[in-house]
């Protein structure tokens, strides 16, 4: 493995910011990471790390700490709206099963401390306005300064300037759906596991976080109104109630507890064609944002850190390294997006005929082939970009 001698800056101090730029340190890279915000804080909700993701944490010598805290997984329960329990995946004979339930805040946190012990400068309240790439790729500053690097990773989220540097910009595709997050107390004493509530055009999903002491709750619903795409804007308790007041009593119980809600709108925007060029280089949802069906947007974003700094370290020329570590992630990702694209129709199915038969085709699936229903996640899950190659 070669030592990465280069100046590199990572905008956006996210999961795949922080983690790109600990396994960049830890490879001899010199790293400064600029955040926007005030301050690391993410907005209080959770996520599923699975053991794809979770591989490129303990190849960063991070897994030990996540665990900590975290929920082990045990289950994925598909449950239908009123009748109960549809199929249940037994997360157990995955084989792995590091698969846990966290909150995003203690990840970023982890991701941060990691970060900064590798000796990854963290600036704040650096507001990115506009990437050159180039020979000498440079940011430029809303504070009108400009800095120059070797390299410029785009961490950046939805809104990426990398992404717009080199792709130009194009309009999302709203979906139709909006979707609410909220953290309540366990206080039913739910177990390790997913419930999905599946009903017509919505879904709730819903599993516990931080030793099992809270739920996160996502809930999704089919609308024509457009809603903001951004985690920051609140909304009535009542209307996610509201939403939701024709699913079964164990989901009106949880939903009743909802004190504080965030609501977005889910847009579906393009994988990016260009990845890479003149010396700067996106990941994450910069790259590919991926709606939030199959849990994978923060594994994914782990998994193209881990790429990047591979593909950086495997080979001299930098150009080279940038386009192999495209090579690397373009397909995977696309499956992925396609994925959860497919499980948002079969979650919201509308017409009973139509439920029932898919439901019922689950359950003979449970029933009899419970092996054969978790085998099909093998090529999402099963997935190991670090190949045993640790760094702590």
């Amino acid at each position: 493995m070669t030592q990465i001698g280069k100046k590199i800056i990572v905008i956006g101090a996210g999961i795949g910011g922080l983690a790109v730029a600990r396994a960049l340190a830890l490879r001899g890279a010199d790293v400064t990471v600029l955040e926007q915000a005030e301050a690391i804080t993410e907005v209080g909700a959770g996520l599923q790390i699975s053991p794809n993701g979770f591989a490129v944490l303990r190849a960063l010598g991070l897994g030990e700490a996540l665990v900590s805290d975290a929920v082990q997984g045990q289950a994925v329960s598909l449950r239908d709206y009123r009748r109960g329990e549809v199929l249940r995946l037994d997360l157990t004979l995955l084989e792995s099963r590091d698969y846990y339930f966290v909150h995003r805040a203690d990840l970023i946190d982890l991701l941060a401390d990691g970060a900064r012990s590798a000796g990854v400068k963290i600036r704040l309240l650096q507001k990115v306005e506009k990437v050159k790439p180039g020979e000498r790729p440079s940011i430029v500053l809303a504070n009108g300064a400009e800095i120059e690097a070797d390299l410029i990773i785009g961490a950046d989220g939805l809104h990426s300037k990398v992404r717009q540097a080199l792709n130009g910009t194009l309009a999302p595709f709203f979906t139709r759906q909006a979707a609410w997050r909220a953290v309540v107390p366990n206080d039913t004493a739910r177990g390790p596991e997913v419930q999905v509530h599946m009903g017509p055009l919505r879904h709730v999903v819903s599993y516990p976080i931080r030793g099992g002491r809270f739920l996160n709750i996502v809930a999704v619903q089919e609308r024509a109104a457009w809603a903001s795409e951004s985690w920051s804007q609140e909304d009535d308790p009542l209307v996610l109630q509201s939403a939701f007041s024709d699913f079964s009593e164990d989901v009106q119980t949880i939903l009743s507890k909802v004190e504080k809600v965030h609501l977005w709108g889910l847009f579906r925007h393009p994988v990016a064609e260009i990845w890479q060029g003149g010396g700067t280089v996106i990941l994450g949802d910069a790259a590919h944002p991926t709606l939030p069906f199959l849990a994978q947007g923060a594994s994914m974003a782990l998994e193209d850190g881990w790429v990047l700094a591979d593909a950086l370290s495997d080979a001299d020329d930098m150009k080279q390294a940038l386009q192999n570590y495209q090579a690397r992630r373009q397909a995977r990702v696309t499956r992925v997006i396609s994925a959860a694209n497919g499980n948002a129709r079969k979650y919201h199915l509308s017409f009973p005929p139509l439920r029932w038969v898919t439901q019922s085709a689950l359950r003979l699936g449970g029933a009899f082939a419970p092996m054969r229903m978790m085998r099909q996640f093998d090529w999402l899950y099963g997935h190991d970009v670090t190949e045993n190659n640790q760094l702590h």
